[in-house]
Order: C-alpha cells, then sequence, then structure tokens
C-alpha cells in the first residue's frame, strides 16, 4: 500500500509540472533557462517510476498494517495530491505588492547586466525609451543628478505599489527580477510623481507610463527623481511578468 501511495505521489508531482510546462505556466515558478532542464527531469522521474512498477512486485501484504502510520501516510497522501491538483486547477498568481512591501523594493542590488551610468550616458538617442524597469532602478540607486536624466525619455510597464511615503502622489511601477525561482524574486521599481493617482488607478494594477524623468515634486516622499509621465496607460499582466 505504501509502495502505491510513493507512486502516486511522485507521478502527481511530475505529471503536475510538465503539465504547467506545456501551457506556460512554469514560467511563474522558476527562471526560463531552467525549464528545458526541470521538464528533462520530470519525463526521466515518470520513466523511473513506470520502470519500478514494472520490475518490481507489490510483497505489502506481507507486513502488518500499523495504524497510525497508515492513517500519517493516508493525510500525506492526501495533502500532497491537493497540492499537485492545485498547481494545474488553480491558475498561478504572480507576485503581488504584499510581497514587494515585505521584501522593500530597490533595497537590493540585482544583475550584474543592468545598466550603468557610463552605458546610459553613452548611449545612442532613443534608447532610453526601450530601458526596463530593472534599467532605470539601477540608474537611479547610482546617480540622483538630475542633469543626467535631461532628454532621456523612459517607456516602462509594471504593476502599482504605492509609495509608503506619499501614497496618495507616489506610486512605483514595480517588477520582480528573478534569479533562480520565485522565492528569490526581489522587486524593483521607478518612482512615478501622479497626484491622485488612486482616482484612475489600482495597486496591483498593470500600467504602462512614458515621460521623462525630473526632481521628485513631492515633499513627502524619499526618492529624490520621479518620473512624470506625459501618458499612464492601464495595460494587461504580460505572459511573462517576471524580468531576468
Amino acid at each position: 500500500m505504501r509502495r502505491w501511495q510513493g507512486v502516486v505521489l511522485c507521478t502527481a508531482a511530475l505529471v503536475s509540472t510538465v503539465w504547467l510546462a506545456v501551457t506556460g505556466q512554469l514560467i511563474l515558478y522558476i527562471h526560463p533557462r531552467y525549464i528545458v532542464f526541470t521538464v528533462i527531469m520530470a519525463a526521466l522521474g515518470l520513466a523511473l517510476v513506470i520502470a519500478g512498477l514494472v520490475a518490481r512486485p507489490d510483497h505489502d501484504h506481507d507486513e502488518p498494517p500499523r495504524r497510525w502510520g497508515a492513517v500519517v501516510s493516508v493525510i500525506a497522501t492526501v495533502l500532497t495530491l491537493g497540492v499537485a491538483v492545485g498547481l494545474v486547477v488553480v491558475p498561478p498568481a504572480t507576485l503581488t505588492t504584499a510581497t514587494a512591501d515585505q521584501r522593500v523594493i530597490n533595497s537590493t542590488n540585482v544583475g550584474a547586466a543592468t545598466k550603468t551610468v557610463g552605458s546610459a550616458a553613452s548611449a545612442p538617442s532613443g534608447a532610453s525609451s526601450k530601458f526596463t524597469v530593472l534599467d532605470w532602478s539601477s540608474l537611479l540607486r547610482q546617480t540622483s543628478d538630475v542633469n543626467f536624466y535631461r532628454d532621456k525619455t523612459a517607456d516602462v510597464t509594471g504593476f502599482v505599489t504605492a509609495d509608503k511615503d506619499d501614497p496618495d502622489n507616489v506610486f512605483y511601477v514595480s517588477r520582480f527580477v528573478i534569479t533562480c525561482c520565485a522565492v528569490d524574486a526581489q522587486p524593483v521599481g521607478v518612482p512615478v510623481y501622479l497626484p491622485n493617482w488612486k482616482n484612475g488607478f489600482k495597486a496591483d494594477g498593470w500600467v504602462r507610463v512614458t515621460g521623462e524623468f525630473d526632481t521628485n515634486p513631492s515633499s513627502r516622499s524619499r526618492q529624490p527623481i520621479a518620473l512624470v509621465p506625459t501618458a499612464t496607460t492601464a495595460v494587461s499582466q504580460p505572459r511573462d511578468p517576471y524580468l531576468y
């Protein structure tokens, strides 16, 4: 009996992993570079499970059942199956502002390939419109010289996270950066000065903001530089919401 429970648990976990990969949802849990490896290992795991069933006969009837052991085994099986089914049936949700607040936006340096002040200053005219939220958040940590940002247009997309110091007038266009999986996701964001932004947008909603950076007009926010938008538009969450 216990051997069959183990087989069921392994099969449920492996099949749910493959299902998430096939439906394009595994990317919400792990970095894209690990997806092929994960699927291959899951397929090998399924093959080993099948081989084990064929090669080994069931001798569970030789072992007398133990009441408490059987109860614990059944509970573990039900819980694991519930998790596996939940991964398949319930659509996975992206990380939200609750996680961003817990981990603090822009609190860590993420990614060695992000823009530097030198590379941004020497970039061709118009290149700044292709900078990501991660690029801009990195630059904002490096310099608060408003002259550096002159004539650099930003075009960023992310979810809304209110600025704790001035939640009525400043919010972050936020994204999570994943190095390995969702567990290590770090929030980054670009502060946007938009008075009374809650009248048109909601926290966790996705927006596209275009504009230029300037000295932050907010007297309460601690962010010295903010993106002053020329256009702010609500958009749908992208298929791949994370940055890498």
